[in-house]
């Protein structure tokens, strides 16, 4: 009779979690950048429809590195979670904050029980009102989440583009300015020069009436980064 494979707690979570960098590192980066105005959501994605950033509620936007059918799933998961917490209660009552320990849940109870983890790292984005801070979170493929201030990145090459912008980066930027600093920052760690067209940006505006959430356009890309005038 063959004896059973064991393996300990320790190396099994040690292999999930590596199966899970592996493919979260084969994907293409997210910034996201806070500025005078709002919050500014960069994805590289050449994709016209299989989108990583996305609105999820009034003033709260999503977005995922990875395996886009997992991410894709959780942002699916996001929206019905804040639409009924929103029909239960009050719209105001949904905050990325709830949405996020949600997402913290979900991810890591998968992480500890399924044997595949998700190949994800995902951002929940709210942009505040009358002098509040606005809100940052990420949350990784083993459900740990974090807090962050003023910038963030995901993806492939999360690293270097947080050591980049941590250099860069300040407050007080305006919306102009804040593109050109996460497009720069996406050159200098690949070391090519990124186009409009391979880009996806969106922006949550504390000024825009209702809704908060706003697409930037391939012309709209295009004159911002082409116009010298800072």
């Amino acid at each position: 009779m063959a004896l059973p494979y064991y393996v300990s707690p320790e190396q099994m979570m040690q292999d999930k979690a590596e199966y899970a960098r592996k493919g979260i590192a084969k994907g293409k980066s997210i910034i996201v950048l806070e500025y005078t105005d709002g919050m500014l959501l960069v994805a590289e994605n050449p994709s016209a429809s299989l989108n990583k950033i996305s609105e999820i509620y009034d003033r709260i936007a999503f977005a995922g590195a990875g395996r886009y059918s997992e991410f894709e799933n959780l942002r699916k998961a996001g929206i019905r979670y804040a639409d009924l917490k929103g029909f239960a209660y009050d719209r105001e009552d949904v905050t990325a904050k709830s949405l996020a320990n949600a997402y913290s849940q979900t991810i890591g109870n998968i992480f500890s029980e399924a044997m595949k983890p998700l190949e994800v790292e995902i951002l929940v984005v709210e942009v505040a009102d009358g002098g509040l801070p606005n809100e940052l979170y990420r949350i990784a493929f083993d459900g740990s989440i974090g807090d962050e201030k003023g910038f963030v990145a995901i993806g492939g090459q999360a690293e270097e583009l947080r050591l980049h912008l941590k250099d860069k980066y300040e407050a007080g930027l305006d919306q102009k300015a804040a593109l050109r600093l996460a497009t720069g920052a996406l050159e200098a760690v690949s070391n090519v020069k990124v186009k409009p067209q391979s880009l996806e940006v969106a922006v949550l505006e504390r000024s825009r009436t209702g809704r908060k959430f706003r697409r930037l356009s391939h012309n709209d890309l295009t004159a911002i980064l082409t116009d010298t005038e800072q």
